[in-house]
């Protein structure tokens, strides 16, 4: 499985928060993120990533789930989960967790891997993230056999 790496800056496009009365200190919101990745791979370069996270705080800690869609340049497709803890810093919020491709179409049909992120919400429009992973395409997987 090839290796990849990469980041991205990214603004929060829509976002929406409550805070329930169950506990103190609970905040569930839920945001939508928009960036274009930079990657020493050729395939993940310039895509644009979109992802929507569902956030759930307690005393600033907590976690992350989501899901995301990659559009590549070449007008291709791939998609999947992610999952993260997060935590409540001076610098903003973190989260540090996995993702996983559960699916792509065109070059991107039958996608697998996954890998690790870390995601800086640097303010309430702003965010900073960087990745790590491998994936295999498909197409190498059929010529393996």
């Amino acid at each position: 499985m090839p290796s990849i790496s990469g980041s991205f800056s990214g603004k929060i496009i829509k976002e929406f928060g409550i805070s329930p009365k169950d506990q103190a200190n609970h905040d569930l919101s839920i945001a939508e993120v928009n960036g274009i990745q930079k990657s020493p791979d050729a395939l993940w370069d310039n895509s644009e990533i979109t992802y929507w996270g569902i956030t759930d705080l307690l005393d600033g800690k907590g976690s992350q789930t989501g899901y995301f869609d990659n559009i590549h340049r070449d007008q291709g497709r791939d998609w999947g989960t992610f999952e993260g803890r997060v935590t409540t810093t001076p610098a903003g919020l973190i989260v540090e967790g996995k993702y996983t491709f559960i699916g792509g179409d065109s070059t991107y049909e039958g996608l697998t891997g996954g890998g690790t992120f870390k995601i800086l919400a640097k303010s309430e429009t702003e965010v900073e993230a960087t990745w790590t992973g491998s994936y295999e395409l498909a197409k190498a997987q059929s010529n393996k056999s």
